[in-house]
C-alpha cells in the first residue's frame, strides 16, 4: 500500500513539473530582469503590491464557497448566450493607416490606430481563454478574429500575464509582424522564452513615461489587480496605460478593481477623449480586483473620460453573471449620468474622430 502511495506521489509530482514547464506557462523572471524587479519600489515581501490592501476575496466570502459556486452551484440560464454573438469581420489589414480607429476583437482584445501608429492590446485570438483546450471556450460568434487577421503592428501592448489577456498561441503566431512590445515589469520573461528579442521589449513599471513613434507618449499607470501565470502570484506587474497622441488622449484600463488610482490618473493626465475600461467577469466576492458596473461608471468619472468603451465581456464565461448583464448595466448606469458609452459589436469600426457614431443594442437581439 505504501509503495503505491509513494509511486502515485512521484508520478503526480513529475507530471506537475512537466505541465508547469510547458511553453504556454512562460518563464520565471531571472537575471537582470529579476534584479530590476527586486529594486522596484512596488516590489515588497517578494511580490508586487497594489497601492491599497487588496485581498483576493471580499470580506464575508470564502474561497471554498466561491469555488463551490463555480463548480457545483446552480448556474444562470444566460451564463452563456443562447445563439451566436453578433459580430462583423473587418479586414484589419486594409484599414487606412491615416485613420484613427478602435476595433474590439472580443473580451479584452482590441486593435487601436492613431496618428498613423497601430496598437494591438491583450490579444487572445484562440478559441479557448486558458492554457488548455476545452476550458473557457469562446462563445460562438465571438471568435471570428484569428491571429492571421492581424496586420503589421507598431506596438503590441500587454496589461498583465493572465491567460485571458496574454495568449501564447496568438503572440507566437504574430511574432514576425510585431515591432515592439509594451508590457509591465517581469512579463518580458514570457516573451523572451517565446522567441521575442530583448530589444523589442519596452518593459517598465508604474510612473514610467516612454516616447513612441510619431510623437506619441505612453505612461505606465496603476491598476488594482494581480498577476500569475505559474504557481507564484504577483511575480510580474500589472498595469493600465495612458496613451497621449498629438490628436487625442486614450486611457487603456486593463483589469482592475476600483480604487483611488483612477482619480489620481484623471487629475494628472485627464481629461481623456476615450477610456477603454474592463466591464465584465465580476462578482461581489472579488470586487477588489474586478470592477462592478457601478464601479466602472465611477472610474470613468474619476479619470474624466469623455467617451467610454467597455470591454472584458461577451466572449468567455469567467464569472457567474449572465453573459449580457455587464453591457445592460453599464449602459443603463451611464445613461443615468449622461455619460457617452460606446458599445460596438465585435469587429465594428469605431471612428475615433467622429462624435456622432451610434451603435445598436446588439446584446438584446
Amino acid at each position: 500500500m505504501i509503495y503505491w502511495i509513494i509511486t502515485s506521489v512521484v508520478i503526480l509530482t513529475i507530471t506537475f513539473f512537466i505541465v508547469i514547464n510547458m511553453r504556454v506557462f512562460g518563464a520565471v523572471p531571472k537575471g537582470k530582469r529579476l534584479k530590476r524587479i527586486q529594486q522596484s519600489r512596488l516590489y515588497k515581501k517578494k511580490q508586487f503590491q497594489n497601492i491599497s490592501h487588496t485581498p483576493s476575496i471580499t470580506e464575508g466570502y470564502s474561497m471554498a464557497k466561491v469555488t463551490y459556486d463555480f463548480i457545483l452551484g446552480k448556474k444562470d440560464p444566460l451564463l452563456k448566450p443562447l445563439k451566436d454573438i453578433p459580430s462583423i469581420h473587418t479586414d484589419l489589414k486594409s484599414i487606412d493607416k491615416s485613420t484613427d480607429v478602435f476595433i474590439w476583437l472580443g473580451h479584452s482584445s482590441y486593435y487601436l490606430q492613431t496618428n498613423g501608429i497601430s496598437f494591438l492590446i491583450d490579444p487572445v485570438l484562440s478559441v479557448y481563454g486558458s492554457p488548455f483546450k476545452y476550458f473557457n471556450k469562446a462563445f460562438k460568434g465571438s471568435d471570428i478574429f484569428k491571429p492571421e487577421d492581424i496586420p503589421e503592428l507598431d506596438y503590441l501592448v500587454i496589461t498583465h500575464d493572465h491567460f485571458d489577456h496574454l495568449d501564447y498561441p496568438t503572440v507566437r503566431s504574430i511574432r514576425e509582424r510585431v515591432g515592439n512590445v509594451i508590457l509591465p515589469l517581469g512579463v518580458g520573461a514570457h516573451f523572451e522564452r517565446w522567441g521575442y528579442h530583448e530589444s523589442q521589449l519596452i518593459e517598465e513599471e508604474w510612473g514610467t513615461e516612454v516616447e513612441l513613434k510619431n510623437n506619441i507618449k505612453l505612461v505606465f499607470t496603476p491598476a488594482r489587480h494581480f498577476s500569475g501565470r505559474r504557481i507564484k502570484q504577483n511575480d510580474t506587474l500589472w498595469s493600465s496605460y495612458v496613451l497621449i497622441a498629438p490628436s487625442k488622449k486614450i486611457f487603456l484600463g486593463g483589469d482592475s478593481g476600483y480604487d483611488a488610482h483612477f482619480k489620481m490618473i484623471g487629475d494628472k493626465y485627464g481629461p481623456f477623449d476615450y477610456a477603454i475600461l474592463e466591464n465584465g467577469q465580476y462578482g461581489e466576492a472579488w470586487r477588489y480586483i474586478h470592477m462592478l458596473p457601478e464601479d466602472v461608471i465611477q472610474a470613468a468619472v474619476d479619470i474624466q473620460a469623455r467617451k467610454i468603451i467597455p470591454v472584458h465581456a461577451a466572449k468567455f464565461a469567467l464569472a457567474l453573471h449572465p453573459w449580457n448583464e455587464p453591457l445592460q448595466k453599464v449602459t443603463a448606469l451611464g445613461k443615468a449620468q449622461n455619460l457617452d458609452i460606446l458599445t460596438p459589436m465585435i469587429g465594428e469600426v469605431v471612428d475615433l474622430d467622429r462624435s456622432d457614431q451610434q451603435f445598436r443594442i446588439w446584446w438584446e437581439d
